[in-house]
Protein backbone atom coordinates (compact mmCIF):
# COMPACT_ATOMS: atom_id res chain seq x y z
CA UNK A 1 0.00 0.00 0.00
CA UNK A 2 1.95 3.24 -1.51
CA UNK A 3 2.34 5.78 1.89
CA UNK A 4 -0.06 8.61 0.09
CA UNK A 5 -2.73 8.33 -2.57
CA UNK A 6 -1.63 10.32 -5.44
CA UNK A 7 -4.66 13.31 -6.15
CA UNK A 8 -5.97 11.83 -10.02
CA UNK A 9 -7.12 15.99 -10.70
CA UNK A 10 -5.04 18.71 -10.67
CA UNK A 11 -6.11 20.88 -7.88
CA UNK A 12 -3.76 23.41 -7.91
CA UNK A 13 -5.89 25.80 -9.99
CA UNK A 14 -9.31 25.39 -8.23
CA UNK A 15 -7.88 26.01 -4.37
CA UNK A 16 -9.31 22.72 -3.49
CA UNK A 17 -7.72 21.25 -0.26
CA UNK A 18 -5.26 18.23 -0.11
CA UNK A 19 -5.40 15.90 2.87
CA UNK A 20 -2.95 14.37 4.81
CA UNK A 21 -2.99 11.19 3.43
CA UNK A 22 -2.61 12.78 -0.29
CA UNK A 23 -0.11 14.07 -1.93
CA UNK A 24 0.25 15.81 -5.51
CA UNK A 25 3.07 15.13 -8.24
CA UNK A 26 6.33 14.55 -6.72
CA UNK A 27 7.41 18.46 -8.24
CA UNK A 28 4.38 19.90 -6.86
CA UNK A 29 5.26 17.93 -3.56
CA UNK A 30 9.04 19.00 -3.95
CA UNK A 31 7.76 22.60 -4.14
CA UNK A 32 5.55 22.56 -1.10
CA UNK A 33 8.07 21.09 0.83
CA UNK A 34 10.91 24.11 -0.02
CA UNK A 35 8.11 25.98 1.27
CA UNK A 36 7.58 24.55 4.90
CA UNK A 37 11.94 24.58 4.69
CA UNK A 38 11.51 28.27 4.46
CA UNK A 39 8.74 28.73 6.93
CA UNK A 40 10.69 27.30 9.92
CA UNK A 41 14.46 27.87 8.85
CA UNK A 42 15.16 31.06 10.36
CA UNK A 43 14.14 30.05 13.86
CA UNK A 44 15.99 26.56 13.82
CA UNK A 45 18.70 28.45 12.77
CA UNK A 46 18.33 31.06 15.40
CA UNK A 47 18.14 29.19 18.51
CA UNK A 48 21.53 26.71 18.19
CA UNK A 49 23.26 30.53 16.82
CA UNK A 50 22.47 31.62 20.35
CA UNK A 51 22.94 28.60 22.50
CA UNK A 52 26.11 27.82 20.72
CA UNK A 53 25.49 24.43 19.22
CA UNK A 54 26.59 23.47 15.60
CA UNK A 55 23.66 25.22 12.92
CA UNK A 56 23.97 22.73 10.59
CA UNK A 57 23.80 19.62 12.95
CA UNK A 58 20.80 20.85 14.56
CA UNK A 59 19.14 20.99 11.24
CA UNK A 60 20.12 17.50 10.59
CA UNK A 61 18.54 16.46 13.57
CA UNK A 62 15.61 18.93 12.59
CA UNK A 63 14.95 16.88 9.71
CA UNK A 64 15.58 13.37 11.12
CA UNK A 65 13.08 14.35 14.06
CA UNK A 66 10.42 15.07 11.75
CA UNK A 67 11.11 11.76 9.62
CA UNK A 68 10.83 10.33 13.01
CA UNK A 69 7.40 12.14 13.73
CA UNK A 70 5.72 11.45 10.70
CA UNK A 71 6.28 7.19 11.20
CA UNK A 72 5.41 7.17 15.00
CA UNK A 73 2.09 9.58 14.17
CA UNK A 74 1.55 7.11 10.79
CA UNK A 75 1.13 9.82 8.58
CA UNK A 76 -2.00 11.04 9.87
CA UNK A 77 -0.82 14.43 11.89
CA UNK A 78 0.67 16.95 9.27
CA UNK A 79 3.77 18.59 10.85
CA UNK A 80 7.47 19.82 11.34
CA UNK A 81 9.76 19.79 14.02
CA UNK A 82 12.36 22.56 14.59
CA UNK A 83 14.49 23.54 17.39
CA UNK A 84 12.36 25.02 19.98
CA UNK A 85 12.88 28.20 21.65
CA UNK A 86 12.05 26.68 25.18
CA UNK A 87 15.54 25.33 25.47
CA UNK A 88 17.65 28.94 25.17
CA UNK A 89 17.05 30.12 28.80
CA UNK A 90 18.11 26.63 30.49
CA UNK A 91 20.89 26.07 28.42
CA UNK A 92 22.28 29.21 28.67
CA UNK A 93 22.19 28.99 31.96
CA UNK A 94 23.39 25.34 32.05
CA UNK A 95 26.28 27.25 30.06
CA UNK A 96 26.77 30.30 31.87
CA UNK A 97 27.06 27.96 35.22
CA UNK A 98 30.07 26.40 32.98
CA UNK A 99 27.95 23.41 31.61
CA UNK A 100 30.36 21.45 28.68
CA UNK A 101 27.83 20.82 25.96
CA UNK A 102 28.07 17.70 26.17
CA UNK A 103 26.02 17.83 29.43
CA UNK A 104 23.93 20.30 27.52
CA UNK A 105 22.72 17.90 25.47
CA UNK A 106 22.64 15.21 28.20
CA UNK A 107 19.32 17.78 29.85
CA UNK A 108 18.05 17.69 25.93
CA UNK A 109 18.11 13.69 26.13
CA UNK A 110 16.23 13.43 29.68
CA UNK A 111 13.88 15.66 28.53
CA UNK A 112 13.17 13.76 25.06
CA UNK A 113 12.58 10.34 27.19
CA UNK A 114 10.39 12.37 29.93
CA UNK A 115 8.29 14.00 26.77
CA UNK A 116 8.42 10.20 25.37
CA UNK A 117 7.04 9.03 28.88
CA UNK A 118 4.48 11.40 29.02
CA UNK A 119 3.04 10.21 25.36
CA UNK A 120 3.10 7.01 26.73
CA UNK A 121 1.27 8.03 29.84
CA UNK A 122 -1.71 9.87 27.71
CA UNK A 123 -1.47 6.65 24.90
CA UNK A 124 -2.56 4.42 27.80
CA UNK A 125 -5.25 6.48 29.91
CA UNK A 126 -6.94 7.24 26.75
CA UNK A 127 -7.91 10.19 24.79
CA UNK A 128 -10.93 11.06 27.19
CA UNK A 129 -7.71 12.72 29.11
CA UNK A 130 -6.92 15.07 26.38
CA UNK A 131 -10.62 16.36 26.12
CA UNK A 132 -10.72 16.52 29.81
CA UNK A 133 -8.11 18.93 29.62
CA UNK A 134 -8.75 20.83 26.46
CA UNK A 135 -12.66 21.58 25.84
CA UNK A 136 -13.18 24.03 23.55
CA UNK A 137 -12.66 27.31 25.54
CA UNK A 138 -9.22 26.04 26.36
CA UNK A 139 -8.13 24.39 23.25
CA UNK A 140 -9.43 27.92 21.35
CA UNK A 141 -6.93 30.06 23.96
CA UNK A 142 -4.22 27.57 23.64
CA UNK A 143 -3.84 28.12 20.04
CA UNK A 144 -4.34 32.14 19.48
CA UNK A 145 -1.85 31.83 22.61
CA UNK A 146 0.70 29.94 19.96
CA UNK A 147 -0.17 32.38 17.46
CA UNK A 148 -0.41 35.28 19.19
CA UNK A 149 2.58 34.58 21.62
CA UNK A 150 5.41 34.65 18.76
CA UNK A 151 3.93 38.42 18.15
CA UNK A 152 6.67 40.42 19.98
CA UNK A 153 9.41 38.65 17.66
CA UNK A 154 7.81 39.16 14.90
CA UNK A 155 6.98 43.33 15.39
CA UNK A 156 10.63 43.07 16.53
CA UNK A 157 11.89 41.89 13.06
CA UNK A 158 9.81 44.12 11.38
CA UNK A 159 10.67 47.00 13.21
CA UNK A 160 14.69 46.34 11.77
CA UNK A 161 13.46 46.77 8.22
CA UNK A 162 10.10 47.94 8.00
CA UNK A 163 9.93 49.04 4.59
CA UNK A 164 11.28 45.29 3.59
CA UNK A 165 8.49 43.66 6.06
CA UNK A 166 5.74 45.75 4.35
CA UNK A 167 6.85 44.72 0.84
CA UNK A 168 7.30 41.11 1.69
CA UNK A 169 3.91 41.18 4.15
CA UNK A 170 2.13 43.13 0.90
CA UNK A 171 3.71 40.59 -1.48
CA UNK A 172 2.08 37.11 0.68
CA UNK A 173 -1.38 38.63 1.34
CA UNK A 174 -1.83 39.55 -2.73
CA UNK A 175 -0.87 36.53 -3.35
CA UNK A 176 -3.17 34.55 -0.82
CA UNK A 177 -6.42 36.75 -1.86
CA UNK A 178 -6.23 37.57 -5.30
CA UNK A 179 -3.31 34.84 -6.69
CA UNK A 180 -5.02 31.75 -8.14
CA UNK A 181 -3.43 28.01 -8.80
CA UNK A 182 0.35 27.93 -7.86
CA UNK A 183 0.52 31.87 -6.79
CA UNK A 184 -1.65 31.50 -3.80
CA UNK A 185 -0.21 28.56 -2.55
CA UNK A 186 3.07 29.39 -2.90
CA UNK A 187 2.85 32.75 -1.54
CA UNK A 188 4.99 32.44 1.43
CA UNK A 189 7.77 31.71 -0.95
CA UNK A 190 6.96 34.41 -3.50
CA UNK A 191 7.13 36.93 -0.54
CA UNK A 192 10.40 35.78 0.64
CA UNK A 193 11.85 36.04 -2.69
CA UNK A 194 10.39 39.60 -3.20
CA UNK A 195 11.16 40.96 0.03
CA UNK A 196 14.62 39.69 -0.28
CA UNK A 197 15.17 40.87 -3.25
CA UNK A 198 13.79 44.21 -1.70
CA UNK A 199 16.35 44.04 0.85
CA UNK A 200 19.18 43.45 -1.74
CA UNK A 201 17.88 46.82 -3.71
CA UNK A 202 18.52 48.75 -0.57
CA UNK A 203 21.95 47.86 -0.19
CA UNK A 204 24.38 45.02 0.40
CA UNK A 205 23.81 41.76 3.00
CA UNK A 206 26.08 42.60 5.85
CA UNK A 207 29.11 39.61 6.05
CA UNK A 208 28.13 37.93 2.60
CA UNK A 209 31.34 38.37 1.44
CA UNK A 210 32.39 36.17 4.28
CA UNK A 211 30.69 32.79 2.73
CA UNK A 212 33.03 32.78 -0.02
CA UNK A 213 35.52 31.38 2.78
CA UNK A 214 32.87 28.45 3.78
CA UNK A 215 33.28 25.02 2.18
CA UNK A 216 29.68 24.18 0.13
CA UNK A 217 30.02 20.67 1.76
CA UNK A 218 30.99 19.36 5.27
CA UNK A 219 29.49 16.80 7.98
CA UNK A 220 27.71 18.10 10.69
CA UNK A 221 29.22 18.33 13.99
CA UNK A 222 28.41 15.35 16.48
CA UNK A 223 28.71 15.64 20.19
CA UNK A 224 28.17 12.55 22.58
CA UNK A 225 26.09 13.41 25.37
CA UNK A 226 26.94 12.87 28.57
CA UNK A 227 23.84 13.12 31.02
CA UNK A 228 24.51 15.29 34.69
CA UNK A 229 22.31 15.50 37.12
CA UNK A 230 22.11 19.20 37.86
CA UNK A 231 21.86 20.33 34.35
CA UNK A 232 19.75 17.82 33.57
CA UNK A 233 17.23 19.44 36.11
CA UNK A 234 17.78 22.73 35.06
CA UNK A 235 16.54 21.16 31.97
CA UNK A 236 13.70 19.36 32.84
CA UNK A 237 10.69 21.80 33.12
CA UNK A 238 11.30 22.35 29.86
CA UNK A 239 8.99 19.44 29.44
CA UNK A 240 6.18 21.15 30.60
CA UNK A 241 6.12 24.23 27.99
CA UNK A 242 6.96 21.93 24.91
CA UNK A 243 3.41 19.82 26.23
CA UNK A 244 1.64 22.45 26.04
CA UNK A 245 3.44 23.53 22.31
CA UNK A 246 2.39 20.75 21.08
CA UNK A 247 -1.17 19.97 22.12
CA UNK A 248 -1.82 23.50 21.12
CA UNK A 249 -0.16 22.66 18.03
CA UNK A 250 -2.27 19.41 17.87
CA UNK A 251 -5.39 21.51 17.79
CA UNK A 252 -4.82 24.08 15.67
CA UNK A 253 -3.82 21.70 13.02
CA UNK A 254 -7.06 20.07 13.93
CA UNK A 255 -8.61 23.50 13.37
CA UNK A 256 -6.42 23.43 9.86
CA UNK A 257 -7.29 19.82 8.56
CA UNK A 258 -10.88 20.04 9.52
CA UNK A 259 -10.32 16.55 11.37
CA UNK A 260 -10.25 15.57 15.08
CA UNK A 261 -6.71 14.41 15.81
CA UNK A 262 -7.46 14.16 19.68
CA UNK A 263 -6.53 10.48 19.55
CA UNK A 264 -3.15 10.91 18.42
CA UNK A 265 -2.10 13.30 21.40
CA UNK A 266 -0.39 10.70 22.57
CA UNK A 267 1.76 10.13 19.58
CA UNK A 268 2.66 13.33 18.44
CA UNK A 269 3.96 13.66 21.99
CA UNK A 270 6.12 10.52 21.54
CA UNK A 271 7.18 11.72 18.18
CA UNK A 272 8.46 14.67 19.69
CA UNK A 273 10.17 13.17 22.39
CA UNK A 274 12.43 10.73 20.06
CA UNK A 275 13.19 13.47 17.92
CA UNK A 276 14.35 15.43 20.94
CA UNK A 277 16.02 12.09 22.07
CA UNK A 278 17.69 11.60 19.07
CA UNK A 279 18.79 15.50 18.88
CA UNK A 280 20.31 15.35 22.13
CA UNK A 281 22.33 11.86 21.41
CA UNK A 282 24.13 13.33 18.09
CA UNK A 283 24.47 17.09 19.17
CA UNK A 284 21.33 18.84 18.13
CA UNK A 285 18.86 21.22 20.17
CA UNK A 286 14.92 19.72 21.41
CA UNK A 287 12.62 19.93 18.85
CA UNK A 288 9.12 21.18 19.10
CA UNK A 289 5.90 20.80 16.23
CA UNK A 290 6.26 24.44 14.66
CA UNK A 291 3.70 26.77 14.61
CA UNK A 292 5.32 28.53 11.03
CA UNK A 293 4.30 25.02 9.37
CA UNK A 294 0.44 25.23 10.49
CA UNK A 295 0.16 28.49 9.27
CA UNK A 296 1.77 27.34 5.47
CA UNK A 297 -0.61 24.29 5.40
CA UNK A 298 -3.45 26.88 6.79
CA UNK A 299 -2.59 29.36 3.78
CA UNK A 300 -1.48 27.07 0.74
CA UNK A 301 -4.60 24.00 2.14
CA UNK A 302 -1.67 21.74 1.31
CA UNK A 303 -2.13 19.39 4.19
CA UNK A 304 -0.08 16.44 2.83
CA UNK A 305 2.61 14.87 5.32
CA UNK A 306 4.69 13.64 2.27
CA UNK A 307 5.10 17.83 1.73
CA UNK A 308 6.27 17.61 5.08
CA UNK A 309 8.52 14.49 4.41
CA UNK A 310 10.13 16.48 1.02
CA UNK A 311 10.85 19.38 3.72
CA UNK A 312 12.54 16.69 6.03
CA UNK A 313 14.68 15.27 3.42
CA UNK A 314 16.02 18.85 2.02
CA UNK A 315 16.49 19.90 5.78
CA UNK A 316 18.84 16.52 5.73
CA UNK A 317 20.27 17.53 2.38
CA UNK A 318 21.36 21.11 3.48
CA UNK A 319 22.84 20.09 6.75
CA UNK A 320 25.74 19.18 4.90
CA UNK A 321 26.61 22.50 3.58
CA UNK A 322 28.54 24.65 5.80
CA UNK A 323 27.85 27.78 3.58
CA UNK A 324 24.09 27.39 3.12
CA UNK A 325 23.96 26.99 6.75
CA UNK A 326 25.91 30.20 7.05
CA UNK A 327 23.83 32.20 4.08
CA UNK A 328 20.49 31.41 6.09
CA UNK A 329 21.79 33.50 9.14
CA UNK A 330 21.88 36.54 7.13
CA UNK A 331 18.22 36.49 5.85
CA UNK A 332 16.88 39.84 6.19
CA UNK A 333 14.70 40.62 9.44
CA UNK A 334 12.16 42.12 7.68
CA UNK A 335 11.83 38.89 5.75
CA UNK A 336 11.32 36.97 8.79
CA UNK A 337 8.86 39.84 10.26
CA UNK A 338 6.76 40.12 7.16
CA UNK A 339 6.28 36.00 6.95
CA UNK A 340 5.65 35.92 10.61
CA UNK A 341 3.16 38.34 10.54
CA UNK A 342 1.07 36.44 8.36
CA UNK A 343 1.91 33.08 9.40
CA UNK A 344 1.37 33.66 13.52
CA UNK A 345 -1.47 35.81 12.66
CA UNK A 346 -3.17 32.46 10.79
CA UNK A 347 -2.85 30.54 13.65
CA UNK A 348 -4.00 33.34 16.33
CA UNK A 349 -7.44 33.54 14.19
CA UNK A 350 -7.66 29.80 13.91
CA UNK A 351 -7.76 29.68 17.84
CA UNK A 352 -11.19 32.29 17.30
CA UNK A 353 -12.70 30.03 14.35
CA UNK A 354 -12.33 27.02 17.57
CA UNK A 355 -14.27 29.24 20.00
CA UNK A 356 -16.79 29.64 17.33
CA UNK A 357 -17.49 26.31 15.55
CA UNK A 358 -18.03 25.34 19.47
CA UNK A 359 -20.35 27.85 20.36
CA UNK A 360 -18.40 29.19 23.48
CA UNK A 361 -19.67 31.19 26.00
CA UNK A 362 -18.08 33.76 26.73
CA UNK A 363 -21.24 35.58 29.19
CA UNK A 364 -20.07 32.68 31.48
CA UNK A 365 -17.54 34.20 34.38
CA UNK A 366 -15.42 31.17 34.20
CA UNK A 367 -14.91 31.10 30.24
CA UNK A 368 -14.17 35.03 30.36
CA UNK A 369 -11.56 35.52 32.98
CA UNK A 370 -9.62 32.24 32.59
CA UNK A 371 -9.26 32.86 29.00
CA UNK A 372 -8.55 36.42 29.30
CA UNK A 373 -5.88 35.98 31.95
CA UNK A 374 -4.05 33.32 30.08
CA UNK A 375 -4.15 35.91 27.05
CA UNK A 376 -2.81 38.86 28.79
CA UNK A 377 -0.05 36.18 30.40
CA UNK A 378 1.22 34.87 26.97
CA UNK A 379 1.04 38.11 24.93
CA UNK A 380 1.84 40.39 27.44
CA UNK A 381 5.33 38.33 27.70
CA UNK A 382 5.20 37.20 31.51
CA UNK A 383 7.85 36.07 32.34
CA UNK A 384 9.21 34.26 35.38
CA UNK A 385 12.59 32.45 36.45
CA UNK A 386 11.89 28.90 38.20
CA UNK A 387 14.65 27.01 39.37
CA UNK A 388 17.07 28.57 37.27
CA UNK A 389 15.05 28.44 34.25
CA UNK A 390 13.17 30.96 32.82
CA UNK A 391 9.61 30.57 31.68
CA UNK A 392 8.17 32.73 29.43
CA UNK A 393 4.65 34.31 28.51
CA UNK A 394 3.69 31.35 26.24
CA UNK A 395 4.22 28.92 28.53
CA UNK A 396 2.52 30.79 31.51
CA UNK A 397 -0.48 31.45 29.13
CA UNK A 398 -0.94 27.67 28.71
CA UNK A 399 -0.54 26.39 31.78
CA UNK A 400 -3.09 29.19 33.20
CA UNK A 401 -5.53 28.11 31.29
CA UNK A 402 -4.72 24.41 31.37
CA UNK A 403 -4.14 24.14 35.17
CA UNK A 404 -6.74 26.77 36.24
CA UNK A 405 -9.99 25.85 34.00
CA UNK A 406 -10.68 22.67 35.38
CA UNK A 407 -9.33 23.43 39.14
CA UNK A 408 -12.53 26.51 38.71
CA UNK A 409 -14.83 24.22 37.25
CA UNK A 410 -14.71 21.35 39.42
CA UNK A 411 -14.41 24.01 42.60
CA UNK A 412 -17.79 25.91 40.67
CA UNK A 413 -19.71 22.26 40.33
CA UNK A 414 -18.89 21.69 44.74
CA UNK A 415 -19.25 24.95 46.12
CA UNK A 416 -23.22 25.52 46.06
CA UNK A 417 -25.09 28.45 44.60
CA UNK A 418 -27.22 30.93 46.42
CA UNK A 419 -30.83 30.65 45.12
CA UNK A 420 -31.84 34.09 43.33
CA UNK A 421 -33.86 36.31 45.37
CA UNK A 422 -37.29 35.64 44.98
Amino acid sequence: MPLWRVRAEDVTGTGGVVAPEERLGWPLTLGFGAQHVAAMFSATVLVPTITGFPVTTTLLFSGLGTLLFLVVTRNRVPGYLGASFAYVGPLLAASEAGAEPSAMLGGVLVAGVTLVMLGVAVKALGVGLVEVLLPPVVTGAVVVLVGLGMAPHATASVSAQPVVAGVTLLTIVVAAVVGRGLWRRLAVVLGIAVGWTASWLSGPLENAPELLDIPWTGLPELVTPVITPSVSLLVLPVVITVLAENLGHLKAVAAVTGRDLDRHAGDVLIGNGLSTSLAGAGGGVGTTTYGENIGVMALSRVHSTAACATAAVLAVVLSFSPRVGAAVVLVPPGVIGGVALVLFGLIAMLGFRVWSDHQVDFRDPLNLVVAGAALVAGVGGLTFTVGGVEIGGMAWGALVVVLLYPVLRGLRAVVPRRPPAG
